[in-house]
């Protein structure tokens, strides 16, 4: 039976507005997500309300790595360091399926910014604050040890290079699987439902939000002793929407990444390097592709939707080929790319990369509790702050006394498998499942690394509903996932699927090509949507795939 599901949506309004909630979230990124779990694990009446789907925005469109923020050293954000880089263990050992350790190699060579010196240092001093486990410190190669380890890197002028670990995740996934294991302990969320309006009382104090369901139009009322804007690149639009936007304001940044097939870009090890500019880009090999990002530049359009340009695609262009100039890329070559936003909090004459990616909560007069700032791989301590701020709210107001937060060693879904040391033996053990069930070995490691210990719900719809597939027209194995995601991860449109839940539209573009058109006529007749709607849809999914490989002007 379908538990986080759209075919239950209207069940899920029903559990939302029968009564008044400890606190309703607006946003349903990560950090959002994070604070719905570590608020319903607490005891808290939760709900959570997302205008798109989850993790749409910068969750789904970030540089995909759960790491410490090296570069921040440069900064002095040395708190900010510690902070994040104790996280990403933490991160690794309550999800071990979504995020894996990645070696990266941060090559210097003569006139950059990094020197054999100052990068032995820096990385000393990061393995010290972000308490790095004995086996993944840093490293200090040689030139030819860095060329040997990475071919395709400049020979001219290399000096070295350091070696070091970072943690790399599937944000959307990583997202997802928090906001499902928040919905296994009793959290409300929905997703395409859209804040309108805020409820006052009598006193100016905020009661709770007018939402309208993007679905069908209708309004609904949900009541809540607290609200907390968690809405990434639109918190200001809510604050506005409650008077409430004054002080410190946010500033967007885009990010852009392109996707480049490995036998185009050979890549074979994560590199972290010096653009011509000086800026720092990561080059990461990944899924049988190689994807290098990112840009940093000021952003003022569509928050919604925010696209490549020739200026990003040629300024990445040429990044690559002055560290790689052997591979000679061109434009051509781009498959696919991404772009997404940063919500960081303004500072007054700073340029886009200096701004400080730190963390800061806003109370407005009615109430109205905002997130700001932040870095994905801090999105569970951000969530204690914030849930702690609403615990100390209540029981000054109401006596109620809620415990601390209990999400340090706390699986999310699909993480029950004994942690980062057990996910290796379970990975073992499941893949040998999955190809006495007929799938190849790299089918039913894929399987185990997207949905970790629900792996087996899928295996079961994969061996139980062949006649289905069949009659879709689909793949058993895309019918699988995709019967998967309308049943526990409550998708409503193609996007959620080919985007979000399976990576697939940045990652493997021929597969969404490939499999979309069946996929859509499933959803439809599943979901029961109007011609309209399927029409929307459609066009919402090409336009996506059309903007990932054409830049705009």
């Amino acid at each position: 039976m379908a538990r986080f599901s759209n075919l239950r949506r209207q069940e899920i309004f029903e559990d939302l507005t029968k009564e008044p909630l400890d606190v309703l979230i607006i946003g349903g990124g990560i950090t959002g997500a994070g604070i719905a779990l570590d608020a319903v694990t607490r005891g808290l009446n939760t709900g959570l309300v997302e205008m798109q789907d989850f993790a749409a925005g910068t969750s789904s469109r970030s540089t995909k790595l759960v790491h410490g923020g090296l570069r921040y050293l440069k900064q002095f954000e040395v708190k900010m360091v510690a902070e994040v880089g104790k996280e990403r263990a933490i991160v690794y050992e309550n999800g071990p399926h979504v995020t894996t350790p990645e070696w990266m190699m941060l090559p210097f060579h003569k006139g950059g910014t990094f020197g054999p010196l100052t990068s032995n240092l820096g990385l000393r001093v990061y393995d010290y604050l972000a308490g790095v486990k004995k086996k993944e410190r840093r490293k200090m190669l040689s030139a030819s040890e860095a060329s040997d380890r990475e071919p395709l890197i400049k020979k001219q002028g290399l000096r070295g290079a350091g070696f070091y670990v970072e943690y790399k995740t599937d944000d959307a996934r990583l997202t997802l699987e928090v906001m499902k294991k928040a919905a296994e302990q009793g959290a409300r969320a929905v997703n395409y439902t859209k804040v309108i309006d805020f409820i006052y009382d009598a006193n100016g104090k905020l009661a709770g939000a007018v939402v309208e369901d993007q679905t069908n139009g209708e309004q609904k009322k949900i009541y809540a002793k607290k609200i907390i804007n968690a809405a990434g690149p639109w918190v200001d639009t809510l604050r506005e929407k409650d008077g409430s936007k004054q002080g410190k304001t946010l500033q967007l940044t885009k990010g852009v990444h392109l996707v480049f097939d490995e036998k185009r870009f050979p890549l074979t090890q994560a590199i972290y390097f010096d653009s011509p500019d000086g800026r720092m880009i990561f080059a990461i090999p990944r899924e049988g592709k190689t994807y290098v990002g990112t840009t940093d530049t000021a952003y003022e359009g569509d928050i919604s939707h925010p696209v490549m340009t020739v200026e990003d695609r040629n300024y990445l262009v040429d990044a690559i080929n002055y560290m790689f100039p052997e591979v000679a890329i061109t434009a051509e070559d781009v498959e696919s790319s991404w772009a997404g936003l940063r919500p960081l909090i303004g500072e007054e004459g700073k340029d886009p990369g200096e701004i400080s990616r730190k963390d800061e909560i806003f109370v407005s007069d009615s109430g109205l509790i905002s997130m700001a700032g932040g870095k994905l791989t801090g999105y569970r301590k951000m969530a204690v702050n914030a849930v702690d701020l609403v615990a100390k709210q209540l029981k000054e107001e109401e006596g109620i006394l809620y415990s601390g937060s209990e999400t340090l060693k706390m699986p999310i879904s699909g993480g029950d498998v004994g942690g980062s040391a057990g996910f290796e033996r379970f990975k073992k053990s499941k893949i040998a499942e999955g190809t006495a069930l007929g799938l190849t070995n790299g089918e039913a490691a894929s399987l185990v690394d997207t949905y970790g210990s629900n792996v087996d719900q899928v295996l079961a719809i994969y061996t139980d509903l062949q006649n289905e597939a069949a009659e879709a027209q689909l793949d058993p194995l895309v019918f699988a996932q995709l019967r998967y995601a309308i049943d526990e991860e409550l998708i409503y449109r193609p996007v959620d699927f080919f985007v979000r839940r399976t990576g697939a539209l940045f990652f493997h573009i021929e597969w969404v090509r490939e499999h979309k058109d069946a996929a859509i006529e499933y959803m439809a007749k599943i979901l029961k949507w109007s011609d309209s709607q399927k029409t929307e849809y459609i066009d919402e999914l090409e336009q996506l795939m059309y903007d990932a490989v054409h830049p705009s002007v």
